[in-house]
């Protein structure tokens, strides 16, 4: 997002777009609901809402460990006996990627109790915690602290580190998406401006880590580490490989209804 929030082009870009944050989830029933044109939406959402036209270009994705997002749990319970699994709710697509590792794990049934992204507090009403977003990057840097807090192991799995072990696919969380009532023209500069923000994001990213470094209390080796290597921007081949594998895996496993997705 740097043109949309830096000069000298977040004036051009503002009298373009009305930008809104909000979480993942939240980004694709807006677009299904017809209230948003173009969101970032968890390609989960995409088997939801069949219409959504994907715009080429960009991606969030991950092409070895993510670390944003963790499966937490009891060193002493493997998960194929995990009882219950308390989960962020905040993407769609990250648990329906834990479901489908959990058909893999040989617990296809285990129960997803929807809970805030806190450690403590999930690991106290169920036997693991799926952590997404800051939560998960702080609840990796509290490890240490935690262990000594606490005297509790725990096993801490990159989720986008198991997916590439079971499937040898890289884990492809989000995508920009059209409404299917806008096409043709408006989607090519639309990717077009995408794009060129991502370029020139990745152009910036020492004044982004210094940005990130003020708002969070995680240390700027990890948010750098985090901007230049665990997450991956461009929607390439291996990309749509993987997306292509998730919908395929997700249907096999009745995680999502089956789903073929084209760009534009």
């Amino acid at each position: 997002m740097w043109d949309f929030e830096h000069p000298p082009l977040s004036g051009t870009l503002a009298a373009k777009y009305r930008i809104e944050y909000m979480l993942p989830s939240e980004c694709a029933d807006r677009l299904a609901s017809g209230a948003a044109d173009i969101g970032l939406v968890p390609i989960a959402s995409l088997a939801a809402t069949p219409g959504l036209r994907i715009l080429p270009g960009c991606t969030v994705a991950s092409k070895g460990r993510v670390r944003s997002l963790l499966l937490v749990r009891r060193a002493h319970q493997a998960l194929a006996a995990l009882r219950t699994v308390a989960a962020d709710i905040a993407s769609r697509t990250t648990l329906a990627y834990s479901r489908i590792m959990f058909h893999k794990w040989g617990n296809p049934g285990v129960p997803f109790l929807p809970m805030a992204g806190d450690l403590d507090a999930m690991l106290d009403r169920a036997d693991a915690a799926i952590v997404i977003g800051d939560p998960a990057l702080f609840a990796l840097e509290e490890r240490a602290n935690r262990f000594e807090r606490t005297g509790e192991e725990l096993v801490y799995h990159d989720l986008a580190h198991e997916w590439r072990t079971l499937t040898g696919l890289p884990f492809v969380s989000a995508v920009w998406a059209a409404a299917a009532t806008r096409g043709g023209p408006l989607d090519e500069r639309v990717a077009e401006d995408m794009i060129q923000s991502r370029n020139h994001g990745l152009q910036n990213i020492d004044t982004l880590v210094a940005e990130w470094t003020r708002q969070l209390p995680v240390s700027e080796e990890t948010i750098r580490t985090y901007l230049t290597t665990n997450i991956h921007y461009v929607l390439d081949e291996e990309c749509l490989e993987g997306m292509r594998g998730f919908f395929r895996i997700a249907a096999e496993t009745g995680v999502l209804p089956k789903y073929i997705f084209s760009l534009n």
